[in-house]
């Protein structure tokens, strides 16, 4: 299994960037499929109550999960920082502490979300009849969240070492449970959302026992002991690098959870119709997110070995991917996405209010692949902290003042509401344009090696360290 820990320094960048980011890809779309089939399945036989707790209680999750995916990053890109180093040896204590300090995370998360599932749910402002279904909806979820955690701290740990393929295929085999889970709870046993939250924690864990199986069977490039897992000093290196990230994440899932409160407040249909946009929305953005994920481990490993010109080769390169997809995604969602929100529930309200939102949302197919490019760029150089002051500014600043704005006006519009997103996100480019700009113009003026020069001296003093190891 060592052909799958990719080498990036070399060779063509568009054919091993793609190639990278497919099966990184599929996986995403596979995640989303979990929520779609969820909304879709309680569409067809639940109750409205209940498309409207899965579309609240699912707005929640994603809160948890993104923030930890991100946090995950850390992990992702000292994996293949240390791979692009040559320093392999370094893997296995990074890989031990992250698993102790995430199993740290799930305990505080189901602390959180099972006793205080109603108050979330209260907060969310979900709608009257279906407080009580969101609020079971993440006290089940919140249940199962050491598997959620669990699945996206192997993911990172894979991708790291240049493996996408792995993580498809697991997630697949959960998907396939989720399926299967969901007709029978939800449709044959008329479980409604309970049902359905069910399915998806019990398709986690499905998929969680599979990755740590086919993570002990493979070959490594590194040696995994107990003593690995303990608290150590790789915590406070990914932790240095995550934390950051998950904050961002944190405070962009926020913005959404108060724009799906926004629209809460427009009523059943709309907080229905607004659920099953999210869920093609979150079909649409598959894209910039693999590009994001693929970016990081692309860069990072560039930068172990001293090649920068060909990390900012490959933030271009990404880019025009992502552009050219984004391009046919936008004409699609204005041409067929009443079709599409057709497909998760026959109401007819619904369906007009969930076109209604992502005819506004359009735009953000083609720009967010051009932010997520340079933010995945600037996590593969550990410019994390960056990252999450652009993301501030742009919620704080545009994202949410802008939602909250259109959805208080006498005659509030879904359509205008999903306009905040592509603004927002028109406003990150800016911002990471201008710091890309003052960053390179800086690192021209300190006079940095060049990355062939950068990189013969790291393996200088590498080659240096060694010789006096052995002196001594």
């Amino acid at each position: 299994m060592m052909h799958e820990i990719s080498d990036f320094t070399q060779g063509s960048i568009l054919k091993k960037l793609v190639r990278f980011m497919m099966p990184i890809f599929g996986a995403l779309v596979l995640q989303a499929a979990y929520g779609a089939v969820d909304l879709l399945v309680v569409g067809r036989f639940g109750t409205t109550s209940g498309l409207s707790a899965v579309s609240t209680g699912s707005q929640v999750l994603n809160l948890v999960t993104f923030a930890v995916a991100q946090l995950a990053m850390g992990i992702t890109v000292l994996v293949a920082r240390y791979l692009g180093e040559k320093r392999p040896e370094q893997i296995g204590s990074v890989i031990g502490g992250s698993a102790v300090v995430f199993a740290a995370i799930s305990a505080v998360l189901f602390l959180v979300m099972v006793p205080f599932a109603r108050p979330i749910s209260v907060l969310m402002q979900a709608p009257a009849e279906a407080v009580g279904l969101t609020a079971v909806y993440v006290r089940i979820c919140g249940g199962g969240i050491f598997f959620i955690v669990a699945y996206n701290l192997l993911s990172a740990i894979f991708r790291g070492l240049g493996d996408s393929r792995s993580p498809l295929i697991f997630v697949a085999v959960a998907c396939v449970v989720n399926i299967i889970g969901d007709l029978v709870l939800v449709a044959g046993l008329h479980m409604d959302a309970a049902g359905a939250a069910i399915a998806t924690v019990f398709a986690q864990a499905v998929s969680v026992v599979f990755a740590v199986f086919l993570l002990r069977k493979r070959k490594l490039p590194f040696r995994l002991t107990r003593r690995d897992f303990r608290l150590n000093a790789q915590c406070r290196r990914f932790l240095g690098i995550g934390t950051p990230l998950a904050l961002q994440e944190i405070l962009t899932q926020l913005s959404f959870l108060a724009l799906c409160a926004f629209v809460n407040r427009l009523g059943l249909e709309a907080s229905s119709g607004y659920g099953v946009a999210c869920k093609l929305v979150n079909f649409a953005m598959l894209v910039p997110s693999a590009l994001m994920q693929s970016m990081a481990s692309f860069v990072a490993q560039n930068v172990g070995a001293g090649n920068e010109k060909r990390a900012k080769r490959a933030l271009f390169t990404g880019i025009g991917v992502g552009v050219a997809v984004g391009c046919v995604v936008f004409a699609g969602i204005l041409l067929k996405g009443d079709a599409l929100t057709g497909l998760f529930t026959t109401d007819e309200p619904v369906i007009r209010n969930g076109f209604e939102y992502l005819k506004g949302f359009a735009p953000e197919t083609i720009v967010t692949a051009i932010l997520f490019s340079m933010i995945g760029y600037f996590n593969g150089h550990d410019k994390t902290l960056w990252v999450m002051i652009q993301g501030l500014i742009q919620t704080l600043l545009v994202r949410l003042p802008l939602a909250y704005s259109m959805s208080i006006q006498p005659n509030a519009s879904l359509r205008n509401i999903g306009l905040s997103a592509p603004a927002a996100t028109i406003f990150g480019i800016v911002l990471n344009t201008v710091f890309l700009v003052l960053w390179s113009r800086r690192a021209q003026r300190e006079g940095s090696p060049r990355p062939r020069e950068a990189g013969c001296r790291q393996r200088a003093r590498r080659s240096s360290s060694a010789l006096t190891v052995r002196e001594k």
